[in-house]
């Protein structure tokens, strides 16, 4: 992707492209170190576009490059390493970068690979507000295809690096890969740290020359007609772009032009791919995402969060004299300041937002919720630390983080709605999803934070003069076309118009406010406390059927060849999967996620004793099993929404038994088939051929009767045969006395008659002795389960 320079590949970069082929990556890197350190900047400039893209692949994703987001330590210890250090910020490849810096060197970058809102922007030649952009897009010459950047050494080597992240999705993967040990994120982190750091000053960029330093990027200003982003588009808005500021205009930013840039470039590439316009029209269900961020990305975006919260909070303390500051503060300073309300809060905002709208219901969103819940908490990135206490007692959130709440209001209220809509169509039985909601309950139950909350929202109701959007858009965006040092915002002191700035704009004027602890909220919160009951007593009514299947299953139970097997239905539950353990930790999650909810919400024991008896009154006569919810009509029940909701996702079923002929009944999955099959029509000649004499068998009074009755009959089946019209078929004469041989077609039944082969084959009786001893032990078996089930009553017909 380089500019009309590279259409003729050198002799230097012929040679590197065949060492690609021919050597060792190790080799090649440390050839290329050793280049970087002998040739000048002017041979340099020509291979520089192809070995970026080499390294972290095309813009088109074709070239996947050196693969950095599935490279660990781990896996390729070697050259996880050698990676590392040539794209350390001390590194060659930066030492290539500022030395290519030096000559003012300027790359192309194609304006169609850049985020959504900044090339629709653009191709409608008005000006993005992200200075970034400003003094850089370059109209194609004649018979050129598209727009381009005019771009730096630093800014393309940084462009290439964030959208990398973006464009290369399908990565070759042969293994499983942890993206927070990938070599792409160790290498986030150290930019971050380097040019965003949170003690001291940026280190000054290495220089060839002793004593030399290296110049900031000098703007270039080509005509072109850009009228100012985000504004009415209107002949009298219309600016030429060299009439713009500078992006370097104010001397003082000279000193961190690196940081101002590698942020810009990280917000811009990961989360400016929705405009607050392009997410109005993505509530339209006919409108097909543009963008869907991977976990990966989440995972990333999260680091970032994380890490601005550490940079803004290192800012020094507030001198007492405002004379002093204003000598004494560095830019550095000046930019901590501003940095998440100015780069980040606007984009993060509309980010989150289209995730919580448009995020698969599963395990997966807890990287989006982790990151959104860095971002409401600061103060755990505050230099200052916890005092040391014995009881783990929830630290109260200080009042000094008060204006940040006011500031960020939407994130904590309209987002908490958001999650409250997820998580009342998600199944909270599952553990995964049970953590997620007693992460934010416990987050939001923080001492003090529900208050700071409300006192926000008091803030934002009070009657006050609506705020023109030209207003708070000066208030919260930097001054159009240069660095955010160029013009300090004035000196706000009005909390209510910091918060109405805030919500309009975000949402803009005609925002209709929905309050956090509102009636319409609170109802939304008793419904998933509901939920939360249901979840409950539906983990433990796994919880309980998983202990009495563990119970039946013993050793002994494998010797049971009760034909009572295939007579019930089978009760088995996908999420009897998940183990005791999985239900015992989803009990703990949703008892203190309800804990916390009522804590913020001020819920009453008298609410909450009333949500569980409306739970109870679902449950059967033994208190395990809960119908689908439903309505009573003159054709029966009905499912109401929620009913159809719980039996899709597993949450609540009716109990299906099956009634009619258990020899008919269908094939189970613990039987075989073929087995089946032939014992039954084996049972079925034994049944016409001595249907007499077990019926007069059946009618004795003395044991011989009660033994036949016992094991030939099926009392309830015959119950219903007299009273139901549809049940009284005769033709397979199986509503009378008969024998049923179909148990022996069970798994179970067969691996049981195994073990005993082999017992009995053990001891050396052969197979004669072997068939005795199973017949014998089933004939013991009857006589002990007819005395104990029948008594010496005799059966009464």
């Amino acid at each position: 992707m380089a500019g009309p320079h590279l259409q003729q590949p050198s002799f230097l970069l012929a040679t590197l492209k065949a060492d690609c082929v021919n050597k060792p990556f190790a080799q090649r890197c440390r050839d290329l170190e050793t280049l970087i350190e002998e040739l000048p900047a002017k041979e340099l400039h020509g291979i520089f576009p192809w070995l970026v893209e080499s390294i972290f692949g095309s813009l088109d994703g074709i070239i996947v490059g050196w693969n950095l987001r599935c490279l660990q330590g781990r896996t390729n210890p070697n050259e996880y390493s050698v990676v590392l250090d040539f794209l350390d910020p001390s590194g060659p490849m930066m030492k290539l970068v500022y030395k290519l810096q030096a000559e003012e060197y300027r790359y192309d970058f194609p304006v169609s690979y850049l985020p959504g809102p900044v090339k629709a922007s653009i191709q409608e030649q008005v000006l993005p507000e992200c200075s970034l952009y400003h003094n850089k897009v370059q109209f194609p010459s004649s018979g050129g295809l598209g727009l381009n950047l005019a771009l730096n050494p630093f800014e393309y080597y940084m462009f290439y690096f964030a959208i990398s992240l973006i464009t290369q999705k399908n990565s070759p993967v042969t293994h499983h890969v942890s993206p927070s040990n990938s070599a792409y994120f160790i290498l986030v982190d150290t930019y971050l740290k380097c040019f965003l750091p949170t003690e001291g000053s940026v280190l000054p960029p290495p220089s060839s020359n002793p004593g030399g330093a290296i110049p900031s990027p000098t703007p270039r200003s080509p005509a072109v007609p850009f009228s100012s982003y985000g504004m009415h588009h209107t002949s009298l808005l219309k600016r030429h772009i060299a009439h713009q500021p500078s992006v370097n205009a104010d001397p003082a930013s000279q000193e961190i032009w690196r940081s101002e840039t590698l942020l810009q470039i990280f917000v811009e590439m990961w989360l400016h791919h929705y405009s607050l316009e392009m997410y109005q029209k993505m509530q339209s269900p006919h409108v097909k995402e543009s963008f869907k961020p991977t976990e990966e990305h989440v995972l990333v975006v999260r680091l970032l969060v994380k890490h601005l919260h550490a940079f803004s909070n290192s800012l020094k303390p507030e001198p007492l004299s405002p004379s002093a500051h204003s000598h004494t503060a560095s830019p550095l300073e000046e930019f901590k300041r501003v940095v998440i309300p100015r780069f980040v809060q606007e984009k993060l905002y509309i980010f989150l937002q289209h995730c919580f709208g448009h995020w698969p219901l599963d395990a997966s969103f807890r990287a989006v919720l982790e990151m959104w819940l860095s971002y409401l908490q600061p103060w755990r990135y505050a230099p200052e630390k916890p005092p040391q206490s014995t009881e783990p007692l929830p630290r109260s959130v200080s009042e000094k983080w008060a204006a940040f709440i006011q500031e960020n209001l939407l994130m904590y209220t309209k987002l908490f709605v958001g999650f409250l809509n997820r998580a009342l169509r998600t199944d909270l039985v599952s553990p995964k999803n049970a953590l997620m909601v007693f992460r934010v309950a416990k987050v939001f139950a923080q001492p003090n934070l529900a208050e700071m909350i409300l006192k926000g929202e008091q803030l934002f109701l009070e009657p006050e003069l609506v705020i023109s959007h030209r207003q708070h858009r000066l208030f919260m965006s930097p001054t159009l076309g240069g660095s955010f040092l160029s013009s300090r915002s004035p000196a706000v002191t009005d909390a209510s118009f910091k918060v109405k700035s805030h919500v309009y704009s975000l949402e803009g004027q005609d925002f209709q406010y929905k309050q956090m602890f509102g009636t319409e909220v609170r109802n939304l919160v008793l419904k998933l406390a509901q939920l939360i009951c249901q979840a409950q007593q539906t983990a433990k009514s796994i919880s309980d059927h998983s202990a009495e299947t563990m119970a039946s299953q013993s050793f002994f139970s494998w010797f049971r060849f009760t034909p009572s097997e295939v007579n019930g239905s089978y009760t088995g539950n996908d999420l009897d999967e998940i183990g005791q353990d999985s239900i015992k930790k989803t009990d703990e999650y949703l008892e203190k996620a309800l804990e916390y909810l009522c804590q913020i919400f001020k819920l009453s024991e008298a609410q909450l004793t009333q949500m569980m008896m409306k739970c109870g009154t679902a449950q059967d006569e033994n208190g395990k099993k809960q119908l689908p919810d439903c309505i009573a009509s003159e054709n029966g029940l009905i499912l109401t929404p929620l009913g159809r909701y719980q039996i899709i996702n597993g949450l609540r079923r009716f109990e299906l038994q099956y009634q009619g002929d258990t020899e008919l009944q269908p094939i189970r999955s613990y039987e075989n088939a073929a087995l089946v099959r032939l014992l039954f029509r084996l049972s079925s000649a034994l049944n016409e051929r001595f249907a007499d004499q077990m019926e007069v068998l059946c009618s004795r009074d003395d044991f011989v009767g009660r033994l036949c009755r016992y094991h030939l009959t099926n009392p309830q089946l015959v119950q219903k045969i007299r009273y139901s019209p549809v049940v009284r078929d005769r033709t397979s004469q199986n509503w009378g006395p008969r024998i049923s041989l179909r148990f022996l077609a069970s798994y179970r039944t067969l691996i049981s008659l195994l073990m005993i082969y082999f017992l009995a084959s053990w001891f050396y009786v052969g197979p004669v002795g072997c068939t005795f001893i199973i017949l014998t032990g089933y004939f013991l078996y009857a006589v002990i389960m007819t005395f104990f089930f029948e008594g010496w009553k005799p059966h009464e017909h």
